[in-house]
């Protein structure tokens, strides 16, 4: 602050501001204490006690009056930052403080956190006010670091002039951390991220800030209680698109369905970064954030972020030196591009397990990037970001003979039973099946994924259905529609090309269905002046067979990398022979009845540079490549 750096004088600026006006929307009270700290100035605090206490009075009246509190709205979703807030204000700005305060934000304080942690026996005064509790048992939810993070702050701020405060402290870093988080982290969560997605799943940077600030506070380090914290870096930098500004649209994204990079992955990164300053990684995440879309924090309330966290003292680090592919099996996330350039293909495929209400019936389903989304979630141009069945997705699913679909069962998972990443090519192989009920007789959903680099993608389904009439289709969404010619399709967005080539089934029915015409989702609100129309399609391929098997073979080349693709079966498998447009043929190909295959490539002049056969088990890929 002293130094006047840019970071510190935008901060400031947004504080005297609310201070001068008292208009900035939502502004956090506890960000103008923390410049009472910072500053000595007594105005600071003045402003924070009496901005606080006229909020604590509010819910005081309201409990009196028999109304519901404002820390109660939606599930006590809010209630770290309202208690979390007043809690900051009472440590930082105590001296400016009566002693009728004090007790006043005590008592509210403590009702509300006993609250969350009681919710059968809630209660607001003499009145009984019980709600559902919840996701207060859920580590892996949103919600549950707003509780963490009021029960944290309440127990540190209060501590020593509050008898509540030690029990607090016990709930915050023994019955909810070390019983509960920790181990679910270790156990689930493996390789970071969240089940929620790239949405809701952002929330954990609520946590980082917990950890960061409870090492601070009582000197004990929780990061590293388990490897999730970190290994959540490295799940979000691959989670970026080539550009830099976008993030694969995983899960529910209510705030933004373009699933844009977004002050929120600033946060999450900067925070992680901060906690592990001698990383490489940390040094990646530097690097990325200053070529990023989202250079400095856009949203008023989070302009504190790039103050607290500076990432000065870093060592910033080429996003080169990364491994061009990352395995979360935690999340089910596999991401992949053939390079970290601007310009690079980009894939990510998921299988894994549906545990979270804001996750999508999209297990076994991909989305392809160059340049811009040339294969996507529908989702990216839904009105509401959170449309999670599976025809929004890019999977092979089923309906009934009467047309209804047969989606994926929740509390379900995706087994990814092998993958692996080399110079050449990338693989991955999603038994889908387990996904479905039991009842919805699938017999059989496989996905195998192979991606030729630097451009070309080659995927092959084997399905099986044991209820006569289930259809098979094959299911792909495009920002509009394409070009269907014959067994081709072709999508061109701006300078940016994708063209499939069908190998198998050799004749099938195929569709575009424009989701404008078919859901109101895709629908723009009747506004002045009217919206354009939403472009938004999908393609639907339906095998024709009537036996219940059938298999699918597709070749995508992104820019122009294929020159041709034609059958090449061999003994028991189904393959294509590819001819790239530098010269090289990559011929690929699936066992029929089993899983796994084979892939040859070979150079422009017919030598071959590759033999080998698919992994059937998970070879992780490095976490740097030098």
């Amino acid at each position: 602050m002293t130094a006047s750096t840019p970071a510190a004088v935008r901060f400031k600026t947004i504080v005297d501001h609310e201070v001068a006006t008292n208009d900035v929307f939502e502004f956090p009270r506890w960000q103008v204490a923390l410049m009472g700290q910072i500053s000595g100035d007594p105005r600071y605090c003045n402003f924070a006690v009496a901005e606080t206490d006229a909020y604590v009075a509010e819910e005081e009246s309201r409990i009196r009056n028999g109304t519901a509190t404002l820390v109660q709205h939606d599930s006590y979703l809010e209630i770290g930052d309202r208690v979390g807030s007043m809690a900051m204000v009472y440590d930082w700005c105590r001296g400016f403080m009566t002693a009728g305060q004090r007790e006043r934000w005590k008592n509210f304080g403590n009702q509300a956190v006993w609250n969350v942690w009681n919710h059968t026996n809630a209660r607001w005064g003499s009145r009984p006010a019980p709600w559902t509790g919840w996701s207060v048992n859920n580590p892996v939810n949103n919600y549950y670091y707003s509780f963490l993070e009021a029960t944290m702050m309440l127990g540190l701020a209060t501590y020593g002039e509050n008898e509540m405060a030690p029990g607090w402290l016990d709930q915050f870093r023994i019955t909810k951390l070390e019983n509960q988080l920790f181990p679910i982290f270790n156990t689930d969560l493996i390789g970071g991220g969240s089940r929620e997605g790239t949405g809701y799943g952002t929330a954990m940077m609520n946590l980082w800030n917990l950890y960061d600030w409870w090492e601070r506070s009582t000197g004990e380090r929780l990061a590293d209680r388990t490897p999730h914290t970190l290994e959540s870096m490295y799940w979000l930098v691959h989670s970026v698109t080539p550009t830099l500004d976008r993030i694969i649209p995983t899960g529910d994204h209510s705030r933004d369905s373009d699933a844009l990079f977004y002050d929120y992955h600033r946060d999450y990164l900067l925070k992680l970064a901060t906690l592990y300053p001698g990383e490489a990684i940390s040094g990646v995440v530097k690097t990325l954030l200053s070529q990023s879309s989202v250079r400095q924090m856009t949203n008023t309330s989070m302009r504190y972020s790039d103050f607290l966290y500076d990432l000065t003292p870093i060592t910033g680090r080429s996003l080169n030196s990364l491994s061009t592919a990352y395995w979360g099996s935690g999340t089910g996330s596999f991401s992949m591009r053939n390079d970290w350039s601007p310009t690079s293909a980009y894939a990510n495929f998921i299988c894994g397990p549906v545990t979270e209400s804001h996750a999508h019936e999209d297990q076994g389903s991909f989305v392809l990037f160059k340049g811009t989304w040339l294969a996507y979630d529908a989702n990216i141009d839904g009105k509401s970001g959170i449309s999670e069945e599976q025809f929004y997705h890019n999977t092979v699913r089923f309906q009934t003979s009467s047309g209804t679909e047969i989606g994926q069962a929740f509390g379900r998972s995706c087994n990814m039973r092998a993958l692996a990443n080399t110079v050449n090519w990338t693989y991955a192989l999603a038994q889908v099946t387990s996904t479905y009920a039991a009842s919805a007789g699938i017999g059989k959903s496989e996905r195998e994924f192979v991606f030729i680099k630097p451009s070309t993608f080659v995927v092959f389904d084997r399905v099986q259905t044991n209820n006569a009439g289930t259809r098979r289709i094959f299911t792909m969404n495009f920002p509009f529609a394409p070009t269907i010619n014959g067994p081709t399709t072709t999508l061109v967005r701006g300078g940016n090309r994708l063209d499939m080539t069908r190998i198998l089934p050799a004749t099938a029915n195929t569709s575009i269905t424009m989701w404008r015409d078919v859901n109101n989702n895709f629908v723009p609100p009747v506004r002045e002046p009217p919206l354009p129309p939403i472009e938004a399609a999908r393609l639907n391929v339906v095998d024709a067979g009537s036996d219940g098997a059938a298999e699918f073979l597709h070749v995508i080349g992104l820019d122009g990398s294929v020159a041709g693709a034609v059958a090449s079966n061999g003994a028991g498998q189904s393959g294509v022979d590819i001819s790239l447009a530098d010269g090289r043929r990559a011929i690929v190909r699936f066992s029929q009845n089993g899983t796994g295959g084979t892939v040859e490539i070979r150079s422009s002049n017919g030598a071959v540079i590759e033999t080998t056969t698919l992994p059937t088990s998970i070879h992780t890929p490095p976490l740097f490549v030098n």
